[in-house]
């Protein structure tokens, strides 16, 4: 399979690498307007490569190189810096979208692929790329709140002394700030999440479900406050969908993609099976009344954001 991702920055080069890592691209193609940072990712790419798969990675800074790709992954646009919420990003990088879609488009078989949005405010570039595109919504995929949901697992299982493989726990809504975790649905093992801690003998009290939901949210801030920016989680989410769409894993991703009629249409990340055609339905979870006025408010912040473009 051929996979083309657009902008090689931080995200972009440490996405390229994780996804050369699954072994499942025959060809991949750095895209960036920097023709020198695109071909030392792809030489230093290629030199790690030669010790694990047969990958034949190539540089460009011309759309015409990506024809054939069946994913293409856009990554372009200005990061998050510290201090910076992913909202203060949305007038720059709509913009870096709207002239990139196009050209995309331009240079691929619109009726065999699939995009993945890495580009912040994801939920909002989600549906400015799929209104661009005019590409079926189901083939048209943000990462949504999978980071956000492996973060929330990551600490559930510190606390909880398990696997985070053994956990089921999703983080929904925007991958922002008004994001919710679906405390009633989660679950052990099969076991639900309330019954595990009396199981075992764990206090998980509300005071401590507030702290999590707070590291979870606070996380991205705290890493580009001591790094800069934030790349190796989001890449590995990036390769994880990669796979799953590759080998129609069909798994359940808590992905962003346009859902609902018309001018209501709205991406955010809810609960959905993935696999070979890209998104194949869309799952609704057990909420409890606080949870869903949670994911409905987060909903609406999303709208309005889109509204401001």
């Amino acid at each position: 399979m051929k996979i083309s991702i657009i902008g090689i920055g931080s995200v972009g080069s440490a996405v390229a690498t994780a996804v050369a890592n699954t072994g499942l691209a025959h060809e991949i193609v750095l895209f960036d307007r920097d023709g020198i940072r695109a071909r030392a990712a792809a030489e230093d790419l290629g030199h790690a490569a030669a010790f694990s798969y047969d990958i034949k990675i190539t540089a460009v800074n011309t759309y015409r190189a990506i024809r054939g790709s069946e994913i293409v992954i856009i990554a372009a646009g200005a990061n998050q810096k510290p201090g910076q919420t992913r909202t203060d990003l949305l007038h720059a990088n709509a913009a870096v979208i709207s002239d990139i879609i196009p050209r995309v488009m331009a240079n691929v078989d619109a009726k065999n692929v699939k995009l993945i949005i890495v580009t912040n405010p994801l939920d909002v570039m989600v549906m400015l790329a799929q209104k661009i595109s005019k590409l079926p919504a189901s083939h048209v995929i943000g990462t949504g709140t999978m980071l956000d949901s492996a973060r929330l697992r990551t600490i559930l299982s510190r606390q909880l002394s398990v696997s985070t493989q053994s956990i089921n726990a999703y983080v929904l809504g925007e991958h922002g700030d008004s994001s919710m975790i679906v405390w009633s649905s989660a679950c052990v093992g099969g076991i639900d999440l309330n019954s595990f801690c009396r199981q075992t003998k764990i206090s998980l009290p509300q005071t401590t479900r507030k702290t999590i939901e707070h590291r979870v949210h606070n996380a991205a801030y705290e890493i580009i406050q001591g790094r800069g920016a934030t790349w190796d989680g989001i890449a590995g989410a990036v390769a994880d969908l990669v796979r799953c769409i590759v080998n129609d894993e069909r798994r359940i991703l808590t992905v962003s993609t346009v859902d609902g009629p018309g001018d209501k249409a709205l991406s955010m990340s809810l609960p959905r099976i993935v696999g070979r055609d890209g998104v194949i339905a869309t799952l609704a979870p057990k909420m409890d009344g606080p949870e869903s006025t949670a994911l409905r408010r987060s909903s609406r912040i999303i709208r309005k954001n889109f509204d401001l473009l």
